[in-house]
């Protein structure tokens, strides 16, 4: 019988938090990917005592599998695209620019809606810790890295709370440092290792970030 590794979100950003210790200084920052990214890394970020963000990435899903991604966009144009999918799934190049079209104008909403008028954390010169729920594809991941690289920070840690087994080797070279708390070799999609995954909402994303903002930083303790 299978048997999942968290609970839920929260949990499972507390057990990933353990895992970055050495990975924390004082100059770090955390930014998740929303909006399943978010409880976690809160609770990473409070657990470290570091500020937190967020990083918008949107999936480009295959027009007749629309979970499938063939690649995804962040911030700044920063785009990965998974041509063997592409080619797979015989999208078209037309198919794929209305895809591309639709997802960044839904990128620039989203920041807007989670961040409103507040500009982006500074993240040149500083550790930056990017966190998401699990890791399926990659697709994400992958374009959120490429998307920070161009702000210039000093280090990026990929952290999950769970991912595919061997998945860091996709990272060789893009990050800096991959931590999992778990890489099963069973893995068949982020969801079935929790108990609770429903979906987080708009307003769970826009209260966790008040919530760390309001928080002085460098005080300790829980929120």
């Amino acid at each position: 019988m299978f048997h999942s590794l968290f609970h839920d979100r929260v949990e499972a950003g507390r057990l990933l938090a353990e895992c970055l210790r050495g990975e924390a200084g004082a100059n770090t920052v955390v930014l998740a990917l929303p909006r399943g990214g978010v409880p976690v890394a809160f609770e990473v970020a409070m657990a470290l005592d570091a500020e937190l963000d967020v990083l918008p990435v949107r999936k480009l899903g295959v027009p007749t599998q629309p979970e499938l991604a063939m690649g995804a966009i962040a911030p700044g144009g920063a785009r990965y695209v998974d041509e063997h999918t592409v080619r797979a799934a015989h999208v078209t190049q037309a198919q794929f620019d209305a895809v591309l079209a639709y997802e960044q104008a839904e990128l620039a909403r989203r920041e807007t809606l989670y961040r409103g008028e507040l500009p982006p954390l500074v993240v040149a010169g500083r550790t930056v810790i990017l966190v998401d729920d699990g890791m399926a594809t990659g697709a994400s991941m992958q374009a959120a890295v490429r998307s920070l690289r161009a702000l210039h920070p000093a280090r990026i840690v990929v952290a999950l709370p769970v991912a595919p087994a061997g998945a860091e080797a996709d990272f060789h070279g893009v990050a800096d440092a991959f931590i999992a708390v778990a890489q099963p070799a069973l893995f068949f999609s982020v969801g079935q290792h929790y108990d609770d995954f429903d979906q987080t909402s708009d307003d769970e994303v826009r209260v966790l970030l008040a919530r760390a903002a309001a928080r002085p930083h460098g005080a300790s303790g829980d929120a």
